[in-house]
């Protein structure tokens, strides 16, 4: 495999860490933002991106498009996405399978959609618009839920394959959520994983995750506050192992630690990419 898995890993950029990769210039293969965390031409944290893209490849990760909802797209929010991405050239560019409006009212956060062909319609309409309005290719990413729809009438993996097959999208695998919402849900983690066509996936999501007690017992909530947890390592490994590398994030919003503590994941990323590729070439050969 030709591919180099030092340039393959990346972190999710936060503000707090600006003036540290801006002075350090620590050895990693790409970063992350939040698009509309840099929607301000000429604020001080669009000045630190465009310097720091002169010296990583820069991913565009948006929360605010609201791909799932009946609403039409934001013609607003789209114009500043797409400045952002012209200004940026942005390797990857990417969104949620969620919502977070209606009638024109907006929430802080990323909603679980119901699973149906009426849902299914409305998001690719939404995808499809975005990728033309952008004129690029978008990719969806899995989310962790919590709670799901009675009236569904598909699997997540058998919306999110058929999304991807209507609007030639790519996907974002967040390991993470699938190990998360596994939990909550009752499905098995690697089902989900089979599901998916590797060659549509071009980005891979690593994260922490919270555990917390309620009434009704035990639920596990996507918090992106702590290091990665060995299942998910495992399931990275299986991943790459069985399908090869493509571009893998640490992401850390909560909590965040010093930037030593990103770069270390991102360290064990590279490390388990490496074992997993080579445990594959051996079985292959043998």
């Amino acid at each position: 495999m030709n591919i180099s898995i030092e340039n393959q890993v990346g972190v999710g950029l936060r503000r707090q860490h600006h003036d540290y990769f801006q002075q350090n210039r620590p050895d990693i293969g790409w970063l992350e933002i939040h698009s509309e965390n840099y929607f301000r031409p000429g604020s001080v944290s669009h000045t630190t991106l465009m310097s720091l893209r002169e010296q990583y490849p820069i991913s565009c990760h948006g929360v605010g498009l609201s791909l799932g909802s009946v609403d039409q797209l934001n013609p607003a929010h789209l114009a500043q996405l797409k400045t952002l991405v012209d200004a940026v050239n942005p390797i990857l560019v990417s969104e949620h399978l969620s919502w977070s409006s209606v009638d024109g009212q907006y929430f802080n956060d990323l909603l679980p959609l119901p699973y149906t062909e009426e849902a299914l319609d409305v998001f690719c309409r939404n995808v499809s618009q975005t990728q033309d309005y952008l004129g690029r290719q978008l990719l969806v990413e899995n989310p962790s839920s919590y709670l799901s729809f009675s009236h569904s009438t598909m699997p997540e993996w058998e919306f999110l394959v058929e999304v991807q097959r209507r609007t030639q999208c790519g996907l974002l695998l967040d390991l993470n959520n699938i190990h998360v919402s596994a939990f909550n849900h009752g499905f098995d983690s690697k089902a989900y994983l089979e599901a998916i066509d590797p060659t549509t996936v071009q980005e891979i999501h690593l994260a922490g995750y919270t555990v917390s007690s309620t009434d009704s017992g035990e639920i596990w909530i996507d918090t992106h506050s702590r290091p990665v947890s060995e299942p998910v390592w495992h399931l990275y490994h299986y991943w790459v192992a069985k399908h090869g590398m493509c571009k893998t994030l640490i992401e850390w919003d909560a909590d965040l630690p010093e930037p030593d503590v990103l770069l270390n994941e991102a360290q064990k990323a590279r490390d388990i990419a490496s074992e997993a590729l080579t445990s594959s070439q051996v079985e292959s050969a043998s």
